[in-house]
């Protein structure tokens, strides 16, 4: 067992980084709101494709799916109206405790991960290095390896299976694949201290590594033979596109309303960990009942994420976040603590519609977001999410490990307290 915290230290130095690719995925849903301006994108990108598993198979568990609204729970008519709960002080969490009981589980990762990825070929050697010796991208398959352990309590189970620790590989080169996309989209030359993939060997064999490590994680996912998994993990990467669109056509309109808001940030966060969380649970072959809780347990925790990294987004210096403070909103792409604000400050509509044309705009609009309460009602609604996910894990045994997880929701929420 890893004692020291150096180690552990990295693995959530980054709770959150959201996903961002842009397949060629058509996507329409007619959304129940005021219809707002329409701003689109121009950039289009090519087509995924993943192999399947045998779709003959007939032991796999099958699962319904759901609209947008009814996976999160939103009621469209007061969206706001379930944020009416009281912010409790949280004690300080360390992370190195928060994670000792599986640093074992995740060393073995980091030291599979690179002879995973590029074994054949001597520049994807070199980028799996880049990647994943940056550290600080070890949140869902951490959780992974919680819910496996967790959930292997309820069964008898004495050790996480081969199928569990493959889904964690699974799941980071999923999550890695996506930053690698998402740093040449917006043409990033740094993360986390090194130069991105892109700086380094250009966009062309970028791209080329992230289409390999997705192909690589659906290849490893197809060979585990679970229907159900395979159907659960490659909806997570039509989400991610869905996900893109939303974003890009609502950019700089204030009549984005807050359910719109949760279900982007559903498909291109929260999406892939709940399926890490209920994934694990499927492979511990614990009742359906206790993997949807998993699932749940993972939306909420990935929504609340979301929602403060979209606080710091505004309270962090730039230091602090590695890029400029403001830097969404700067963007057009409107955050919970924005959207609180256009409810209150119709100067700040006339500010964003703009475009932060005249000099000093931006810092005139961050201002007003903290004038006008939007951070604080975002930071409920961050601790809302949160209580749901604690809530969601009351199907698992006590444990160390039902403990961490209840810890990696109050370790979220200490970022913004």
């Amino acid at each position: 067992m890893i004692r020291g915290s150096s180690y552990i230290a990295t693995v959530l130095v980054d709770l959150f980084d959201p996903p961002k690719i842009s397949p060629n995925f058509q996507f329409s849903v007619s959304w129940n709101y005021r219809k707002g301006v329409c701003r689109g994108s121009n950039r289009w990108y090519g087509a995924w494709k993943f192999p399947h598993s045998q779709p003959d198979v007939p032991r796999y568990r099958m699962f319904a799916t759901q609209t947008p609204e009814a996976i999160l729970g939103v009621d469209s008519e007061d969206p706001a109206s379930a944020l009416d709960v009281n912010l409790k002080s949280i004690s300080p969490i360390s992370v190195s405790n928060l994670l000792e009981v599986v640093a074992d589980d995740l060393q073995a990762l980091n030291q599979n991960l690179q002879s995973i990825v590029g074994v054949e070929n001597p520049v994807l050697i070199s980028a799996a290095q880049q990647i994943f010796g940056a550290g600080g991208k070890r949140m869902r398959p951490a959780l992974v390896f919680l819910v496996s352990r967790a959930t292997a309590d309820i069964v008898g189970l004495k050790e996480v299976t081969l199928e569990h620790r493959r889904l964690a590989e699974i799941i980071e080169m999923i999550h890695t694949a996506s930053l690698i996309h998402d740093d040449v989209l917006d043409d990033s030359g740094m993360r986390r201290g090194r130069e991105t993939i892109h700086q380094l060997y250009g966009t062309r064999v970028a791209l080329l590594a992230g289409d390999f490590m997705f192909a690589q994680s659906s290849w490893y996912l197809a060979n585990l033979e679970n229907l159900e998994v395979l159907k659960l993990i490659t909806k997570v990467l039509i989400d991610f596109a869905n996900g893109e669109i939303k974003q890009a056509s609502r950019l700089f309109d204030c009549d984005i309303k807050l359910e719109e808001y949760l279900i982007k940030s559903y498909y291109k966060t929260a999406s892939l960990i709940a399926a890490s969380t209920k994934g694990a649970a499927i492979f511990s072959r614990v009742d359906d009942s206790v993997s949807e809780q998993m699932y749940e347990y993972g939306k909420n925790l990935g929504l609340s994420f979301q929602v403060v990294d979209d606080i710091l987004d505004f309270t962090q210096s730039a230091e602090q976040l590695g890029k400029p403070a403001g830097n969404d909103l700067s963007k057009g792409n409107l955050t919970a603590p924005i959207i609180f604000a256009l409810e209150k400050e119709p100067k700040l509509r006339d500010i964003i519609e703009s475009e932060f044309a005249e000099h000093g705009s931006l810092d005139e609009a961050i201002n007003l977001v903290n004038k006008c309460g939007g951070i604080k009602r975002a930071q409920v609604l961050a601790k809302e999410k949160g209580d749901l996910a604690i809530q969601n894990l009351k199907s698992l045994p006590q444990s160390a490990f039902r403990s961490s997880l209840e810890g990696m929701v109050k370790y979220n929420l200490e970022r913004i307290y």
